[in-house]
């Protein structure tokens, strides 16, 4: 089987030959990672984004926050710079994309419904916003949508597998949100969104940290194929199996939070074999992948190498 069989039979629970994997260079990946250039979504470490939010980065790590948001009042939404995915200088570089891929799962990253949202809003705006100003902040959301369907079918016109994005919505122990509020404002605006990929024939992916438990069923309802969480621990692996395995397919690392930054190597090892068990079924549903930000979560290269090389040791078991 070529990556691409490998990751959609995992995905669609078809059994694969192995798990799927998306580790560092050194060990390989049946993953191309693919994006606009420039991006919408593309955060300076230091600077102005797109839509006039100002960027700081506050260490080492490649991720920075915004340190002063450009919508302070819905009374300048019409200055508001909304960026155009339909720019052709943003499409270029992916003409030849398919032969640079060769037989990898083309995977493109997309347009966020929330993390933008108090990216020009703030966090504390966004939040008084769901109960002062619901309708501003669903037409804002609904720009989102309609941005991130346009660079859909633009993608899937280039022969993309599946579109990701991410909208972390998890403290440490629940949703940063009232659950009910998160049905009433951003389901439905995810439900177009899975559509539209699946319409495109093309796998959905969601990027989700923290404790979503209360939302997972929902977004398994309305059509996501794949929840990409780095976090699994502060949900509970046996929660998630039990509730969830067999429902979606799970894309995550070692959680990175806990085992992988302070477990011992075999403590690291002996997490990838329960992930496996408890969040794969023998048809499909889990696939492995590293943090690709190490030194901003504080992981040591040598745990890295423990975590890549115990999955790859359980693959080879899976094909004798």
């Amino acid at each position: 089987m070529t990556g691409r069989e490998i990751v959609t039979r995992t995905i669609r629970f078809q059994n694969s030959e192995r798990l799927p994997i998306d580790f560092p260079e050194k060990y390989g990946s049946d993953f191309y990672w693919i994006s606009m250039s420039p991006s919408p979504e593309d955060r300076p470490r230091k600077g102005v984004d797109e839509w006039g939010a100002v960027w700081d980065n506050i260490g080492e790590m490649n991720l920075g926050e915004v340190k002063d948001y450009p919508l302070k009042s819905w009374e300048d939404f019409d200055r508001l710079n909304i960026p155009d995915v339909n720019v052709p200088k943003r499409w270029r570089h992916l003409e030849n994309i398919q032969e640079q891929a060769g037989d990898n799962f083309i995977i493109a990253n997309g347009i966020t419904l929330y993390e933008r949202v108090h990216f020009v809003r703030g966090l504390e705006n966004t939040w008084m916003d769901i109960y002062d100003h619901p309708g501003e902040l669903g037409n804002l959301i609904d720009i989102l949508v309609e941005m991130g369907i346009s660079s859909i079918k633009k993608y899937a016109k280039l022969g993309v597998d599946g579109y990701i994005f991410p909208d972390d919505w998890g403290l440490q122990n629940r949703l940063m949100i009232d659950p009910e509020k998160w049905r009433e404002i951003w389901k439905p605006r995810y439900a177009r969104i899975f559509k539209a990929i699946h319409d495109a024939g093309m796998l959905a992916f969601l990027h989700c940290c923290g404790y979503i438990v209360d939302i997972l069923d929902d977004l398994i309802e309305i059509g996501l194929d794949v929840i990409q969480m780095d976090q699994q621990q502060n949900m509970g692996l046996e929660l998630l199996g039990e509730r969830f395995g067999g429902r979606i397919t799970f894309y995550c690392p070692v959680d990175i939070q806990n085992t992988m930054a302070y477990g011992s190597l075999e403590d690291i090892r002996a997490y990838c074999h329960k992930m496996v068990k408890i969040l794969g079924r023998p048809n499909g549903g889990f696939i492995p992948k590293w943090y690709s930000d190490p030194i901003g979560a504080g992981h040591r290269q040598e745990a890295i190498d423990a975590m890549c090389e115990e999955f790859i040791r359980i693959n080879n078991g899976l094909k004798k």
